[in-house]
């Protein structure tokens, strides 16, 4: 760390507040630029009581929405410059299957013809023939480009990367409140203050209690949507035959909305990892959480297996909980106030975009000004209108 004159609280033009796929990817694409980044991390980067721990997160392409297909395609970009940077391979491909009466696959293969993203509408007998892990019972998109992100050795080349660059990383360094002063802000916790004359907030499940902390104008926290946490939980189920392939897989139907995909190194690459998306307990924020897997979420899943997934053994072997922050619409949030940058990649699906966003929040938090700034950053990100 820098020396700072007895008495005086540490200096950072930009303090990051989270280090996991956001804040990660907000000041490796500040440091890199040739800013003064200091990281505060309540736990340590990517850690296991937030959203971006593990080895295992869904990158893939199929959104009904073109905004945000088109943002997956400018993120692969991202990921691959930071593949090349970093010297290590975060994304495996594994394919994606979607399926499900709920889940408007006639969408989402008009979305992939528009961008371009190579595609296959299967019936339930041609899918059972390339899958059978799977039981199908009507039609399956399948796209080839999806795969499996390694969400933790991300977080872990993006800090390495930003500290190459010369920021400064601080661990178990909770936040409690930030304050504004003409010359910036003072972020405190309970191991002192950290000045800093821009702040990027990223803090994840914990945003909804941080958020009253931040300083900000009460018209601008009244325009925030409402923030859900929920404690989710996954599990890994054994393959029958190990040496069959999988995709990751998406069901939305009236039997269950759950998502499944290769586990990785976290399932010691023996097992797919199944969770019933939505399924966790409203928490309020990160502070509540217990990590105590419910066994009737277990239970729901292991008969789900009998009947969707004969390729897997219906007993897991492991188990373990998960924080989603939702927004009311799935929408992201990002936005800038003064020189405070607030962002919630969130409602379940951001893992994809981390590199992207971490683009966006750099680009919207070096701006001249805010009103500059917001020019930058998607209409559905912003939490005040636009103009306001």
């Amino acid at each position: 760390m820098k020396h700072t004159p007895a008495g005086k609280p540490a200096h950072a033009e930009f303090v990051v507040i989270g280090a996991g796929l956001a804040g990660a990817a907000t000041a490796w694409q500040l440091a890199t630029a040739g800013h003064d980044v200091a990281i505060l991390e309540r736990g340590v980067p990517a850690d296991r009581a937030g959203s971006s721990h593990g080895s295992a997160r869904i990158f893939r392409y199929g959104y009904a929405n073109r905004t945000y297909a088109e943002m997956v395609r400018e993120a692969r970009n991202w990921w691959d410059e930071l593949e090349r940077t970093a010297g290590q391979t975060l994304i495996t491909p594994s394919g994606a299957v979607d399926f499900g009466e709920l889940r408007e696959l006639d969408t989402l293969a008009r979305v992939l013809d528009a961008i371009e993203i190579d595609h296959e509408v299967l019936d339930a007998g041609q899918a059972q023939e390339r899958f059978p892990g799977i039981q199908f019972d009507g039609p399956v998109l399948w796209h080839a480009a999806a795969g499996v992100i390694d969400s933790e050795v991300a977080v872990s080349a993006m800090v390495r990367l930003a500290v190459a660059s010369g920021a400064r990383i601080l661990t178990h360094w909770p936040v409690d409140s930030v304050q504004q002063r003409s010359t910036g802000y003072l972020v405190h916790g309970p191991r002192g203050s950290f000045s800093a004359s821009n702040v990027i907030v990223a803090a994840g499940g914990w945003l909804p209690s941080l958020l009253p902390k931040l300083d900000l104008p009460a018209r601008v926290v009244g325009a925030f949507p409402k923030l859900t946490v929920t404690q989710e939980q996954a599990f890994h189920f054994p393959y029958q035959n190990p040496s069959d392939v999988w995709p990751a897989l998406i069901e939305k139907s009236h039997m269950m909305r759950s998502y499944g995909l290769p586990g990785g190194r976290d399932s010691g690459y023996r097992g797919l990892k199944l969770a019933e998306q939505f399924g966790g307990k409203p928490i309020g924020s990160g502070e509540r959480q217990d990590g105590i897997v419910d066994p009737v979420k277990r239970d729901r899943l292991v008969e789900y297996v009998k009947r969707r997934l004969p390729g897997l053994i219906p007993e897991p072997y492991a188990g373990s909980t998960c924080l989603f922050t939702m927004t009311p619409t799935e929408d992201f949030i990002l936005d800038r106030h003064d020189r405070m940058t607030v962002l919630s990649p969130c409602s379940s699906h951001g893992a994809k975009f981390a590199p992207l966003i971490g683009h966006l929040a750099a680009n919207a938090a070096t701006a001249s000004t805010a009103s500059v700034a917001r020019e930058s950053i998607p209409v559905e990100f912003l939490v005040m209108p636009v103009g306001a």
